[in-house]
């Protein structure tokens, strides 16, 4: 069945049969077997419209005009008409006679196509139309009441229950007749009454660039690599206070070692050759542009088990995985180095892509395309880029990364065992890791990889910022100890509990909705629908915030920041950074879904005010 393009509800602008000229129109409803909607003039007047006859209001411009009228008949004490009369004629007398018996004989060839077929139609008044979702009417604004004037042409009762009825124009022979007579019809109005207001349709406006534009995705590519290198010393160093800071600088020659770029590329075409592998099935992302659905094998939890048999076989062999912490910077500078040759490269690769591969995020500047990434899904064959980088080499690695930190820590302050605090925090990120793998369907459904196409942006942060920086509590406790009592302890595993509760339902709960809306365990749930054809959720958790997922990442966050104590900051600057991170994608999840759903969107957000944390933002 064909998507709507209008909701119910919404204000667009109506072609008038007969005419070129459009006026503001209200959508009733449509009728999926005849693919017509219903509409509503302000002067009351209802009429069913073809799709291509109705145009969103950002479509258009507005003429100077000295009056504000727009609406398109003229007062009657009738309630209907016979046959179609445009709004946009002059009176008669002001054309010319050489005009007047061609238009006579238009109107007469008008009268014999649009025959009148009148059908009863439900009259809602027009700003107040009450709508139900899942039983549950929307309140009605007192402000929102239909002009003094449409009352009284329809004789509209003071009890709401009443409801009179209108009657629908709809062509009952052929069309290609009456675009013919439009055609002659638009070259023969040459003016139009002052009393009417008319609208072209303009071009759409440039788009708006995120992150601060061109200047903006220059400073965060030369800012974030020193940043991150900045937070990697101060961490080693004794006291990382932000007294101490900067920290002492190394000298070049002593971050980079060919070594370690050789085993960073080994870990990454292992994981390569990890995700090749023929196991998992095989599922179909979101719909393309040019209506394609490309197809995903789902084996990262697959290629986690082999991953760690490969490094339990190696601690079995006698390999020192503390060479991974002895090293640390020059991993970090190696992976820094591959994401920034891996984006040259996509770049290029994006410049022979055709025009409907290319993301929906791009902008056609050189500098702000490296950033946010041209194509949408760069791919060699079957190896999609994005896709594998987005979960294997940098999640897989955070894991395994933290593994090494809990072995350096018994090494340098000698332990038999590992500390309670580095053993919640390995816990607490291991069960992250292993849910995400695990779910790794959901991942079709993110922002990253149905709008954002693959440059800097993401493969800086799935092969960088993510292992080096999401690990970042259990390299703070190599140095820096914190011993945990079990009551405390408890504590920060009920929170850690509660973050993951609500992250995890929340993320099944809007994931099963998306497989399958009309499933029955889902028959509780109210739904808003929307023009494109999906439905919003506004009760579960999608009915407590906007975006509960993030809530629950949150805490999560927190709860794993906790173990490492309160003597410095430091530890804490992941639950900082994902804060803003989470904000400033949850606004630009508010951009794309108020564009995409309009007037749905807007009621949705009257029913959820709250974004992220409830009663707060």
């Amino acid at each position: 069945m064909p998507s709507r393009k209008f909701a119910d509800g919404e204000v667009v602008r109506g072609r008038w049969p007969g005419s070129s000229l459009y006026y503001e129109v209200e959508i009733l409803s449509h009728d999926s077997s005849s693919q017509l909607y219903t509409v509503k003039y302000k002067d009351g007047t209802e009429l069913e419209l073809k799709e291509n006859d109705i145009k969103p209001l950002t479509s258009f411009r507005q003429r100077k005009s000295g009056s504000t009228s727009s609406s398109p008949s003229r007062r009657r004490g009738s309630r209907s008409r016979s046959r179609s009369r445009s709004p946009g004629r002059p009176p008669r007398g002001s054309r010319r006679s050489a005009s007047a018996s061609h238009q006579a004989n238009v109107k007469e060839a008008r009268k014999e196509v649009l025959a009148v077929k009148l059908t009863p139609l439900i009259l809602k008044p027009f700003g107040n139309s009450i709508s139900r979702y899942n039983g549950e009417p929307e309140p009605i604004k007192r402000n929102d009441m239909p002009p003094k004037h449409t009352q009284e042409q329809f004789h509209l009762s003071q009890e709401s229950s009443y409801v009179p009825t209108q009657h629908s124009l709809r062509p009952r022979r052929e069309e290609i007749k009456l675009k013919e007579l439009d055609s002659k019809e638009e070259k023969l109005v040459t003016k139009v009454p002052a009393s009417l207001r008319t609208f072209e349709v303009t071009p759409s406006p440039m788009k708006d660039l995120e992150f601060g534009g061109v200047p903006g995705v220059f400073l965060i590519m030369l800012g974030l690599p020193v940043f991150l290198f900045l937070l990697l010393l101060m961490c080693r160093q004794r006291d990382p206070s932000l007294l101490n800071f900067p920290p002492h600088l190394p000298a070049l020659y002593d971050l980079w070692e060919t070594r370690v770029f050789g085993v960073y590329l080994l870990w990454f075409f292992i994981q390569a050759l990890f995700y090749l592998l023929p196991i998992g099935k095989v599922v179909e992302g979101m719909p393309l542009i040019d209506g394609r659905r490309l197809k995903y094998r789902l084996n990262g939890f697959y290629a986690f088990i082999l991953t760690s048999a490969v490094v339990g076989t190696s601690l079995f062999w006698g390999v020192e995985l503390s060479y991974v912490y002895s090293h640390f910077l020059q991993f970090a500078l190696a992976a820094t180095v591959f994401a920034v040759v891996l984006s040259v490269y996509l770049y290029a690769h994006s410049l022979k892509a055709p025009r409907s591969e290319l993301s929906p995020a791009s902008s056609g500047n050189a500098v702000y395309d490296f950033f946010i990434g041209r194509e949408l899904n760069p791919r060699i064959g079957t190896f999609d880029l994005k896709y594998f980088c987005e979960l294997r080499p940098g999640l897989i690695g955070w894991v395994v990364i933290n593994l090494v930190m809990l072995l350096a820590e018994m090494k340098v302050q000698g332990r038999t065992a590992p500390s309670l605090a580095m053993i919640l925090v390995n816990s607490f990120q291991l069960l992250y890791v292993v849910d995400a793998l695990w779910n790794e369907e959901a991942l079709l459904t993110t922002m990253d990889i149905i709008h954002d196409g693959f440059g800097f942006m993401l493969a800086f942060g799935d092969l960088v910022w993510v292992p080096f920086i999401y690990s970042f509590q259990a390299f703070y406790l190599v140095n820096h100890p914190n011993e945990v009592s079990w009551p405390v302890a408890s504590l920060i595993i009920v929170l850690k509990l509660c973050g993951y509760v609500i992250f995890r339902c929340a993320n099944s709960q809007k994931n099963a909705f998306r497989k399958n809306p009309s499933d029955p365990k889902l028959a509780h749930l109210k739904i808003i629908h929307t023009s494109t054809g999906k439905s919003l959720l506004v009760s579960g958790w999608w009915g407590f915030v906007r975006h509960p997922n993030y809530l629950g990442d949150l805490i999560m966050a927190l709860a794993w920041s906790l173990p490492c104590g309160f003597n410095h900051i430091l530890p804490y600057f992941y639950v900082i950074y994902f804060t803003m991170l989470l904000v400033h994608r949850e606004a630009r999840d508010e951009r794309h879904c108020k564009k995409k759903y309009g007037v749905a969107w807007e009621k949705y957000c009257q029913r959820v005010p709250y974004r992220i944390f409830p009663y707060v933002y």
